[in-house]
């Protein structure tokens, strides 16, 4: 069986996870940590599959691909028939702008390693990097509230079917109230998380509810 390399509070796996309980693939989870062991990311047997140290990956066959919007845009390509990406190609642009607000612009000055760094190499106090974390977060949905306004479905962010931004969006919103990121100048986002955090899909991928959650 295809597995994923997930750990349960990395917000990329996350995504990964929404797009395949979505799509209804069926999968094995191979649990990395990233504290246990010194990282576990770090292991030379998981570096064997992906140089970079990061998660997710996905496995196949013996391949392994990284990069979260990479596979699921491989999964969007191999597994059509329950789409994350519309077939007309402005909108398809569009949706993958949108994610890419979020996977390229808010997520990368936010992750892991990137506070750690702030606070561990350049001596930041926990609250300064707090206040790095929603500065950021701010920008981000402050660009995105007003599109999603006006392109939002009932449910989703584009439309009225889940799509690739759909799954950036709640694992970004989840990580926001992590670091009490004030989220209530951004009434789309709110209700679309909400909406969609009441879907199986979501449920199921939510780090809560993973097998190695802390």
């Amino acid at each position: 069986m295809d597995t994923l390399y997930t750990f349960w509070r990395s917000s990329a796996s996350y995504r990964v996870r929404i797009a395949l309980n979505h799509k209804g693939i069926e999968y094995e989870s191979a649990l990395i940590h990233f504290r246990k062991e010194g990282g576990q990311h770090r292991k030379p047997e998981f570096l064997a599959k992906n140089p970079q140290g990061l998660l997710p990956a996905w496995e196949q066959g013996g391949w392994t691909l990284n990069q979260s919007l990479a596979i699921i845009e491989y999964l969007d390509e191999t597994y059509p028939e329950v789409p994350l990406l519309p077939d007309e190609p402005k909108a398809r642009a569009e949706v993958r702008a949108l994610a890419q607000v979020i996977a390229c612009e808010m997520h990368p000055l936010n992750n892991l390693r990137v506070l750690n760094y702030l606070k561990q190499e350049l001596g930041q106090e926990q609250e300064r990097v707090n206040e790095w974390y929603r500065h950021w977060c701010t920008l981000g949905f402050q660009s995105l509230e007003p599109v999603l306004a006006k392109k939002a479905g009932r449910y989703c962010c584009y439309g009225d079917n889940i799509t690739l931004v759909d799954c950036c969006l709640v694992p970004q919103v989840y990580n926001a109230r992590r670091f009490d990121c004030d989220l209530s100048p951004y009434p789309s986002v709110v209700r679309i998380d909400e909406r969609l955090n009441a879907l199986d899909a979501f449920i199921q991928a939510a780090p809560e509810n993973q097998p190695d959650a802390e």
